[in-house]
């Protein structure tokens, strides 16, 4: 069957007790990529973001800034590492919930740290959202009088400022660091 014939069903979460998730239609997952339908993960990602925004679903994080689960994700994650003894509890948690359907090694495509060599987890953070016009024209008027280099690079920038529906004020790094 396709993912059509379970769109707007919904699964018992497999950890969580009473937990009913939903099944979700998202436009970047295709028939070629799977059946339509995700998972996601609000909190760790723009197409999961954008997925739960279009859904009014929460954007709760249940990771720090330690890459640990939060008291949130229950006893058994708390303070664990996610991509270390937090996968492995995973693991066993859904074992033991006859879960599992299958386990096998998979190298994730996660983002890696440009100095470290380390795979990231993008997750969300306290931040203030303003979504003005003002903002937008202000932004790209001080844009126009920087130096950027190499000069071609001003209009891209332009372009993707004038499709920012959002913006976020986060002094958590500065412009141009990666």
């Amino acid at each position: 069957f396709s993912g059509a014939d379970l769109a707007d069903g919904s699964c018992a979460h497999p950890t969580i007790p009473g937990r009913v998730s939903p099944l979700l239609p998202a436009n970047h997952v295709t028939m070629t990529k799977g059946t339509g339908l995700v998972h996601t993960a609000p909190a760790h990602g723009m197409e999961d973001y954008s997925v739960a925004s279009h859904h009014q679903l929460p954007t709760d994080c249940l990771v720090d800034e330690s890459g640990c689960f939060t008291e949130a994700a229950g006893p058994e994650l708390k303070n664990k590492n996610v991509l270390e003894e937090g996968n492995e509890a995973v693991i066993k948690m859904l074992q033991a919930a006859g879960s599992l359907l299958k386990e096998e090694k998979y190298v994730h495509s996660y983002p890696y740290d440009w100095r470290t060599k380390k795979p990231m987890i993008i997750r969300a953070s306290k931040q203030w959202f303003v979504n003005t016009a003002d903002v937008k024209a202000t932004a790209q008027d001080v844009l126009k009088k920087v130096k950027v280099i190499p000069t071609s690079a001003v209009n891209r920038m332009l372009e993707m400022l004038d499709r920012r529906t959002f913006w976020c004020i986060s002094r958590q790094r500065c412009w141009g660091v990666p």
